[in-house]
C-alpha cells in the first residue's frame, strides 16, 4: 500500500517541497528494496540523507553490469553501435512508465489524441527492446489515426502519409532519430506545418554534430522556425523537452542537478557546466538518483545537455558532442 500511495504522490508533484519531501521517501524505500543502491549507499556511508542534497547518486553504468529493477519485468536496453555493452533497465511496472511520459508529453508537447504522429526511428527498430519505441508506439495508439506509425527509411510512404495527414485537422507530429531526420532533409522534404522532434543520435550512420548545427540544416531543410527535441534514455521512465530552443524543461517528477567534474559530490550554481546528475521519481522500482556521463549546465528547472565526458560510449540519448 505504501509504494502506491507514494506513485500518487510522486504524480502529484507541484511544487519544490513536495518534491524533496518525495525524494527523501523514495531514498529510504530504495534503500530497504533494492539491494544494488543500499550497498553503494553503504560504501559512501551515506544511509540517512536528512535533505534532497545529501543523497548520493548512483552511476549510470551500474544499468550495464548490475539488474536494475525486478529481473522478471520487462527488459529496456539501450542503443548502441556493434560490441557495446548495452545498458538494461527492467521495469516491473509498465503503466509507471505509461503514465510517466503520457503526463508529460501531454503537458510540453501535445496530447496525443488530437495528433497524427509519424515516426521515424529506424535503429531503435532494428536493436529492439527499446523504451523510446514502447513510448512512442503507445502515443501512437493513443492518437488513434489510421496514419500514425513507424516509416523506418520509406520516404515514399511517409511523403504520402504526410499528403494525406494535411487533410485532416489534426495537429502532425514528425519523431526522429538525428540522422533519420537529418536524412530527409536533406531530400527537402517541407514539414513547415508540422512539429519535428529530434531524439538525438547518429548512431553511427552519420558524423555526429553539435547540435545548433544539426537543428540549424534541419530548419533549412524542412522550411520550419524550430526544432523540437526529446531527452531520455534507458534508464529513466521520465522525459524532457524543448519548445524548440536549447533549454530542456524536465516532467515535475524530475530534477537536474550539475555535479563538480572534478568532485561528484559537490553541485555547481546554475550556469555552470559539469556532469549531469538526474532525480527521476519515476524510477520507483529500480533507481531515481542516476549520475549520467552528460555534460550540461542549468538555469532555474531548465538545463541544456553540451556534450559527453570523452571517456563515455556514444548512446542513444539526446546528445550531440560539442
Amino acid at each position: 500500500m505504501y509504494r502506491n500511495e507514494l506513485i500518487d504522490r510522486i504524480f502529484s508533484i507541484r511544487s519544490n517541497a513536495e518534491f524533496e519531501n518525495a525524494a527523501l521517501d523514495v531514498f529510504y524505500y530504495q534503500y530497504e528494496h533494492q539491494p544494488v543502491y543500499r550497498e553503494f549507499c553503504h560504501q559512501l556511508n551515506r544511509r540517512k540523507p536528512r535533505m534532497l542534497s545529501e543523497i548520493p547518486f548512483l552511476p549510470i553504468s551500474f544499468f550495464k553490469t548490475a539488474v536494475m529493477g525486478n529481473i522478471s519485468g520487462q527488459c529496456f536496453k539501450s542503443s548502441g553501435t556493434s560490441g557495446m555493452q548495452r545498458s538494461r533497465h527492467f521495469v516491473d511496472d509498465l503503466a509507471i512508465y505509461e503514465r510517466s511520459f503520457l503526463s508529460t508529453f501531454s503537458e510540453l508537447v501535445q496530447r496525443p489524441d488530437d495528433t497524427i504522429i509519424l515516426a521515424l526511428l529506424p535503429n531503435y527498430i532494428d536493436q529492439g527492446n527499446s523504451s523510446l519505441v514502447y513510448m512512442v508506439d503507445h502515443l501512437i495508439k493513443l492518437s488513434d489515426h489510421p496514419l500514425s506509425g513507424f516509416y523506418l527509411d520509406n520516404e515514399q510512404s511517409f511523403r504520402k502519409a504526410l499528403i494525406d495527414a494535411r487533410e485532416t485537422k489534426r495537429k502532425i507530429i514528425v519523431f526522429g532519430v538525428s540522422f533519420a531526420l537529418l536524412n530527409l532533409a536533406e531530400q527537402r522534404v517541407n514539414l513547415s506545418d508540422t512539429t519535428v522532434i529530434e531524439t538525438g543520435g547518429m548512431k553511427g550512420r552519420r558524423k555526429e554534430m553539435v547540435r545548433q548545427e544539426l537543428h540549424q540544416r534541419l530548419k533549412e531543410g524542412f522550411q520550419v522556425k524550430k526544432i523540437y527535441s526529446e531527452y531520455g534514455m534507458t534508464e529513466l521512465l521520465s522525459q524532457a523537452y524543448t519548445q524548440g530552443e536549447e533549454w530542456f524543461t524536465p516532467a515535475r517528477w524530475m530534477r537536474i542537478f550539475i555535479r563538480d567534474v572534478n568532485d561528484p559530490f559537490a553541485t555547481l550554481p546554475d550556469q555552470r557546466t559539469g556532469g549531469i546528475n538526474v532525480v527521476d521519481l519515476a524510477n520507483i522500482d529500480s533507481c531515481s538518483f542516476i549520475s549520467t556521463d552528460d555534460l550540461g549546465r542549468k538555469s532555474n528547472e531548465q538545463f541544456q545537455v553540451v556534450g559527453r565526458f570523452d571517456q563515455s560510449d556514444m548512446r542513444g540519448c539526446n546528445l550531440l558532442v560539442h
